[in-house]
């Protein structure tokens, strides 16, 4: 028999047996590991997908929170695991923005995890103390010129989508900030409110209900486009910077090597789950609108974001 023949007939019942297997999955519980504390957006994508593709699967889908490392701890978990699909990654932006302030975690951001889905994605809230006399971004980088470092932008720990949004406001604004890093935004909030801190940002949920109450005043969203919970806020490129873009995206990561019909199958268990309508409800009110794409979507956008914020960094 010739050898080009053989080698062909070793590709196709390769090729059977991987469907086999994908046909077969899964036999046993799956986990998706969490890169934050529980409580958070990240958590809620974890614990919502758990719920709702279990029953499809026929299989527990256990969720467990590992934080710590700007998510590198629960990266690197995942990327050690077995490759077949059992091991899931719940994450977001920091994966991006890692890739440059984390540049050798013990494993290869591209290689070691698999892209699944995106999830969701949101804009966050830019807020000023009220005694601050701004109402929207073009006045706040003016005064920021007129007198530099008398503003200060308080915000989360370094590499996450509100530190690298304010530097992102440094260069485009091209302002004197003074920036402020904090442990999370339960911590920056009261000092934005008393004026310790001037200005801060976030995602919506715990910055919303101040701003109802008028103790803290809305300036921008940080999306390409004006927040449906805020359509009379505008987006900091309509305020006089224009090509401001800073998204929290949330996506579902596994262990590189991992089969692709497997892949595929997880893939549109997500899919279906986020466009169940009462999800997709609970999301919005979260601040977070439900979006999903291919695994070659979501590796051509994570590479196109680190490239992005590692140049932003860079030059901070």
């Amino acid at each position: 028999m010739a050898p080009r023949f053989i080698a062909w007939l070793a590709l196709l019942a390769a090729a059977a047996t991987t469907a086999a297997h994908a046909q077969e999955w899964p036999t046993r519980p799956l986990r998706i590991v969490v890169m934050a504390a529980p409580g958070g957006l990240v958590d809620i994508v974890a614990r919502t997908l758990s719920t709702h593709m279990s029953p499809t699967l026929g299989q527990p889908v256990v969720v467990e929170n590992r934080p710590g490392g700007g998510g590198n701890i629960a990266a690197d978990f995942v990327a050690k695991a077995p490759a077949d699909g059992y091991t899931l990654l719940s994450t977001g932006s920091n994966h991006a923005v890692n890739q440059s302030l984390l540049p050798n975690p013990g494993f290869d951001y591209n290689r070691d995890l698999a892209p699944v889905s995106m999830v969701a994605v949101g804009s966050q809230l830019i807020v000023a103390t009220n005694s601050l006399p701004v109402s929207n971004i073009a006045e706040l980088v003016a005064l920021a010129k007129q007198k530099p470092g008398s503003v200060a932008i308080g915000h989360a720990p370094i590499g996450t989508p509100g530190h690298v949004a304010a530097e992102l406001l440094v260069s485009l604004g091209k302002a004197d900030f003074t920036l402020v890093t904090y442990k999370g935004i339960g911590a920056i909030l009261p000092d934005a409110i008393s004026g310790q801190v001037q200005v801060t940002l976030g995602a919506l949920p715990p910055i919303l209900p101040l701003v109802k109450a008028g103790r803290l005043k809305a300036l921008a969203v940080t999306g390409a486009k004006r927040d449906p919970v805020l359509p009379d806020v505008p987006t900091v490129a309509e305020s006089g910077i224009p090509g401001f873009e800073v998204l929290t995206w949330l996506c579902i990561l596994t262990t590189g090597g991992t089969p692709r019909p497997v892949i595929d199958r997880l893939n549109a268990e997500i899919r279906r789950v986020m466009a169940m309508p009462e999800v997709r409800d609970a999301f919005l009110k979260q601040g977070a609108e439900p979006w999903t794409n291919s695994p070659d979507e979501l590796d051509t956008y994570i590479r196109a974001e680190a490239k992005k914020w590692g140049d932003v960094l860079k030059n901070a």
